[in-house]
């Protein structure tokens, strides 16, 4: 693991790079946009859309909640305990988080195919094209980071690894961003309607 010499005080360096930070922002300004028009087109067809979350499963969405914000506990100790130089405690950590991550995937899988089995698709209605779109978006996300999360992991197993702590920063933050947008759809699609 290459050691760099950053100053992590400097309020211009944002953990894991600004790169990172600008598209984490622009997922979350797409999902925001994506999130007030449902809330518009629920405001237009109030019946609809309450009844239609009526089909959802609090119990499943809360538990990928816990699943994620649980996932999300172990990446930050494990981007702490990296830096403080406990390399295998961090690999262990790692390993945590992409097993809640999986249970997150393996839960949400089981609820889509049972909205597929009840005839629920896309073209359903106007809740359930919002429902489709916006948490299968999500899932690619938490695709996309548990393949970040996985490379960083065999990366700092490596044996005079060219891993830096912005990578693992930069994946931390990816990761959160997971958890964030999945706090952000929780509560407008199976609470709020």
């Amino acid at each position: 693991m290459n050691e760099t010499t950053i100053d992590y005080k400097n309020i211009w360096y944002p953990p894991g790079g600004i790169l990172i930070w600008i598209i984490i922002f622009l997922e979350l300004f797409t999902f925001g946009a994506a999130l007030i028009a449902m809330a518009y087109y629920g405001n237009q067809e109030t019946e609809l859309f309450y009844n239609s979350r009526l089909k959802l499963n609090t119990t499943y969405g809360m538990l990928n909640t816990l699943f994620l914000l649980t996932s999300g506990f172990f990446m930050a100790v494990s981007v702490s305990e990296l830096k403080k130089g406990h390399k295998i405690k961090s690999q262990k950590l790692l390993l945590l988080t992409m097993l809640f991550g999986l249970l997150f995937l393996g839960l949400k899988s089981f609820e889509y195919i049972e909205k597929l089995n009840e005839g629920i698709t896309v073209g359903y209605n106007t809740f359930f094209t919002f429902y489709w779109m916006l948490t299968l978006f999500h899932v690619i996300h938490v695709l996309v980071g548990l393949v970040i999360l996985a490379s960083l992991y065999f990366g700092i197993k490596i044996e005079n690894s060219t891993t830096k702590i912005e990578d693992v920063e930069a994946s931390g933050a990816f990761w959160h961003m997971c958890d964030l947008i999945w706090m952000m759809l929780f509560p407008v699609i199976y609470l709020l309607f």
